[in-house]
C-alpha cells in the first residue's frame, strides 16, 4: 500500500513539474488538487505542497538560471515581499479549521483553474509593464495566496506579468527563481507550527518534480504555452469541481 501511494505521488509530483517548468505556474494548483481528492486535509495538503517545492524549485530555478531565463533584478523584489506574503499565509491556514478551509480552498484552485484556461484562450495583448511598487505588490499578493490555498504563485505572477508585456521566457524563468525563496519561508513557517507530516506524499512528490524539473525547464521554448494552459485549465477545473462538490456534499 506503502509502495503504491508512493508511486502516485511521484507521477503527481512529475506532472505538476513538467507543467509548472514549461508554463510557468500550476505546480502547487495540480498538486494540492490531487492531494485534496485523495482526501488530505487543506493544511497537510499546503504543507506536502510547500516542503516539496523547496527542492523542486531550487532545481527549477538553477535550470532556468543556467538557460538565461532569469531577470535578477525582478527576482529579487519579488521574492522579497513573495516570502513575507507567504509566511502570512501559511501562518492564517493553520489557525483556521479545516471544515472552513476545504471548501475555501476548492473554491480558490477552481478560479485559478479558470484563470490559466482563460490565458490559454484569450488574445495576447501587450500593456504597459509593471513599475517597482506593483511587482512588489504582486509578490506579497501571489506569496500569501499560495501558501493559503496550496498554489497559486505561478497563475498570479506569471500571468499578470505576461499580460503586461513580459517576454515569456523570461517571466517564467524568473517566477520560477523567485518561488524558492516564497517556498522556503513558507515551508517554514509550515514546520514551526504544524504537528505531523504526510512524509510519504512529500518524498513523492520531491522524487517526481526533481525528475521532470531539468525536462521542463528546456520545454518552455519549445511547447505552445496557450495549448498547454488551456490543457492544465481543464484539468484544474475538473478536479476543482470534484473537490469542491466532495467538500460540500
Amino acid at each position: 500500500m506503502m509502495e503504491s501511494e508512493l508511486l502516485a505521488f511521484l507521477g503527481v509530483g512529475f506532472l505538476a513539474e513538467l507543467i509548472d517548468g514549461a508554463l510557468g505556474m500550476a505546480y502547487g494548483v495540480t498538486s494540492t488538487s490531487y492531494l485534496l481528492g485523495l482526501g488530505l486535509p487543506p493544511a497537510a495538503a499546503s504543507v506536502s505542497v510547500h516542503f516539496s517545492e523547496v527542492f523542486t524549485t531550487a532545481a527549477s530555478g538553477a535550470a532556468h538560471w543556467r538557460l538565461g531565463n532569469v531577470d535578477v533584478a525582478m527576482c529579487r523584489r519579488l521574492a522579497a515581499t513573495g516570502m513575507a506574503g507567504g509566511a502570512a499565509g501559511a501562518y492564517l491556514l493553520t489557525a483556521l479549521p479545516g471544515s472552513i478551509v476545504r471548501p475555501c480552498v476548492a473554491a480558490y484552485l477552481l478560479a485559478m483553474g479558470l484563470v490559466i484556461l482563460r490565458n490559454g484562450l484569450r488574445p495576447g495583448d501587450v500593456f504597459a509593464k509593471l513599475t517597482g511598487p506593483e511587482l512588489s505588490g504582486l509578490g506579497a499578493a501571489g506569496g500569501f495566496l499560495d501558501a493559503l490555498g496550496g498554489g497559486g504563485w505561478g497563475p498570479i505572477v506569471t500571468s499578470t506579468l505576461m499580460a503586461r508585456g513580459g517576454e515569456p521566457r523570461r517571466a517564467i524563468g524568473t517566477v520560477n527563481c523567485a518561488e524558492f525563496f516564497v517556498t522556503v519561508a513558507a515551508a517554514t513557517t509550515f514546520f514551526l507550527t504544524v504537528d505531523s507530516f504526510h512524509w510519504t506524499a512529500i518524498g513523492g512528490l520531491i522524487g517526481g518534480g526533481l525528475l521532470a524539473a531539468p525536462v521542463a525547464a528546456r520545454l518552455t521554448s519549445r511547447v505552445p504555452p496557450r495549448l498547454l494552459a488551456v490543457l492544465v485549465g481543464l484539468l484544474i477545473v475538473g478536479l476543482s469541481c470534484a473537490n469542491l462538490a466532495a467538500a460540500l456534499g
